[in-house]
């Protein structure tokens, strides 16, 4: 992700709204039936606390700011939750605003809540091991001066990465020199596939779900009771520099066992759970089991709202059944790389079990009632946890979504359309909107909307003025009544996303489009360690197929500084490329540095600009290639969610 900051548009923005009478009674039952006399978690939260950072404000070296960290001191109140937000998340957010730096057990430290996830140091032989260095060199250099300081000052002696998503690599450069890690010097460990998994998903649908990930993480919302409150899994993402650099060591198999500075490691593989690719692993010495992201203290996303690969609960449960019995037996201590850890082995064990037993749940159930014929939303709409599970304050949804998950499941084993030949071709949203509002009329929808809101009927509310929107995005009155029930569902949402979700909807809803400082995953570093494949393959994305209608193009690329030879073709609005090949009777033959490339596609340099400049050397139809090139789109970041 890089951040870049804009300045906010759009037409002035309405107050947020008090809490009605319906959610205050909604929020009021979930209070009366989760067991929030029970303070553990709070305990667990703060044990081994040591120093929090010097300033809660993270700086880069511009002078721009990383993470605003007092933006949440409002979260440290004590007394009654407020209204406006459902009492369970609050709880959470409140945990997560318990941030700094903490002793896990002797050797193994944590630095919690300054970012997304954690960072966790494990005292080697020579130096610290680290485990995922977060979302950016500014905060992993803040969490790495923070130990230093208040512990040992030592030189960082390997990385460790649970995973492929951002917020678990980005911050490698301030923890090693990429000339150690090629060398061999520093090992740099990663699950297999993380690479590919790491580029591709912030590469190929990087623009949309960098959009979406704006509402997600409540990038574009005020930071208070009737904004965001955090995101569940931590309270949000760090605006810094993001940075990636190929991993010298990758673990392949379950069972793989590696000594790293003196530290005994064993691994387990986990793809297709959290993410593509990821693992856990057990300190022998320390009987200690890093959780990854598998095991955390919320039910987390089996499709995430930013957007993702559908993801296998039962995959996910099956690997933690294969945790449990590789480890449950010994383990005094479990951590991951997100929330607080679990002490004793008796409390390890029970926590793995529920967790496995969350996700085993949804899969089995969701299967269960899909073949008694129930759809996907009418299964999500009866679905209910047992008390056993649904009591225990790290099954709820406060990153994931129980009823999201649930559809998830279903699309992952059935797809998204529910069988019903009325839904196999739907109308596009705009069209739908349109003759709903030719057939009942614009002001009587309003109007039910209206009602529906007074009644406490959010969902229905939202649903009937959302296709006045559609049909006429002028319409204030329908603006303003989706906004308003946008609002209170919330006030009402467990889920940390779809508090922010629903909030975002809303504020773009009455004050249009805002421009703030939000994610793009296309960083120097991650173009620059995309194979030229892979990067040919994120330029296709871009061909406007019928654009490019029955238009025919075939030229030769050369890469002198990579040694490496492509042809290129566009024909039948299909952008194709073949590696090691040249064409005798191309239109012409581009040659140019891998180099120069990245640098075009991070808007450092124009090609046109270049081509005159001899950096670029275009032989054979300079025009043709050209007006090839106009066929390629340039996505717009700024697109809108809540309206047409």
């Amino acid at each position: 992700m890089v951040f870049s900051t804009l300045m906010c548009v759009g037409t002035a923005q309405a107050a947020p709204n008090d809490a009605t009478a319906a959610t205050r009674e909604a929020n009021d039952a979930l209070a009366n039936y989760l067991p929030f006399s029970n303070k553990q978690d709070f305990e667990d939260a703060r044990k081994g606390f040591i120093a929090d950072l010097p300033s809660p404000v993270i700086k880069g070296e511009s002078g721009n700011t990383v993470i605003d960290l007092s933006q949440y001191d409002f979260l440290k109140q004590e007394g009654a939750t407020p209204a406006t937000v459902n009492p369970s998340l609050w709880r959470q957010s409140q945990l997560l605003a318990i941030r700094g730096l903490f002793k896990v057990v002797d050797g193994i430290y944590q630095v919690r809540n300054i970012d997304l996830a954690n960072i966790t140091f494990i005292r080697g032989k020579t130096g610290w091991v680290v485990i995922d260095p977060l979302t950016s060199t500014e905060t992993a250099k803040a969490a790495l001066d923070l130990i230093n300081s208040k512990v040992e000052k030592l030189p960082v002696s390997a990385v460790i990465f649970t995973h492929s998503h951002v917020d678990h690599f980005a911050g490698i450069r301030a923890m090693v020199d990429e000339k150690d890690a090629k060398s061999g010097k520093v090992p740099v460990i990663a699950p297999e596939g993380f690479m590919e998994e790491a580029l591709s998903e912030n590469v190929f649908a990087g623009n949309v779900m960098s959009r979406r990930a704006s509402y997600m993480y409540g990038n574009l919302l005020p930071k208070n009771a009737r904004g965001s409150v955090g995101g569940g899994l931590g309270l949000t993402t760090a605006a810094g520099n993001i940075t990636l650099f190929e991993p010298n060591k990758l673990i392949s198999k379950t069972g793989e066992k590696l000594t790293v500075d003196g530290i005994d490691v064993e691994f387990q593989m986990a793809p297709g759970t959290e993410a593509p690719a990821e693992m856990l692993f057990y300190f022998p010495q320390f009987k200690a089991l890093d959780l990854a992201e598998d095991s955390n203290h919320t039910l987390h996303n089996i499709l995430t709202l930013r957007g993702a690969k559908v993801r296998s609960a039962q995959k996910w449960a099956g690997t933690l059944d294969q945790t449990i019995d590789m480890w449950g037996k010994d383990t005094v201590v479990s951590f991951g790389s997100h929330h607080w850890p679990q002490w004793g082995n008796e409390r390890v064990v029970q926590h793995l079990e529920k967790q496995r037993d969350l996700y085993k749940y949804i899969n089995d159930q969701t299967l269960r009632m899909a073949n008694q014929g129930l759809t996907m939303h009418e299964i999500a709409e009866q679905f209910v946890l047992p008390d056993s599970l649904a009591k225990e304050f790290y099954s709820r949804g406060y990153y994931g979504n129980l009823k999201h998950n649930v559809r998830a499941t279903y699309q992952l084993y059935l797809g998204f359309w529910d069988g019903n030949p009325a839904n196999f071709d739907p109308l596009p949203p705009i069209d739908e909107a349109r003759k709903y509002v030719e057939m009942v009329g614009a002001d009587k929808m309003v109007a039910t909307a209206k009602a529906a809101y007074d009644k406490g009927e959010y969902r229905w509310a939202a649903t009937v003025a959302n296709k006045v929107v559609f049909a006429d995005p002028k319409n204030q009155a329908a603006r303003d009544v989706e906004a308003d029930a946008l609002e209170q569902l919330g006030y009402q949402a467990e889920s940390g996303p779809a508090r922010n979700f629903y909030l975002s909807g809303a504020q773009e809803l009455r004050g249009g489009v805002k421009k703030m400082a939000t994610p793009n995953t296309s960083s120097p570093d991650i173009i620059r360690g995309m194979t030229t494949p892979m990067f040919l393959d994120f330029l296709a994305i871009h061909l406007n197929g019928p654009k490019a209608g029955t238009k025919a193009y075939a030229y030769n690329l050369r890469f002198p500084d990579i040694k490496e030879e492509y042809v290129l073709t566009v024909k039948n609005g299909v952008m194709n490329y073949s590696k090691g090949k040249q064409l005798d009777k191309a239109d012409g033959t581009v040659t140019l540095d891998r180099s120069t490339l990245n640098d075009i596609a991070l808007g450092k340099l124009k090609l046109g600009n270049l081509a005159d400049s001899g950096e670029v050397k275009i032989e054979g139809d300079k025009a043709k290639f050209r007006e090839m090139l106009g066929n390629f789109d340039k996505f717009d970041f700024w697109f809108t969610i809540a309206e047409p």
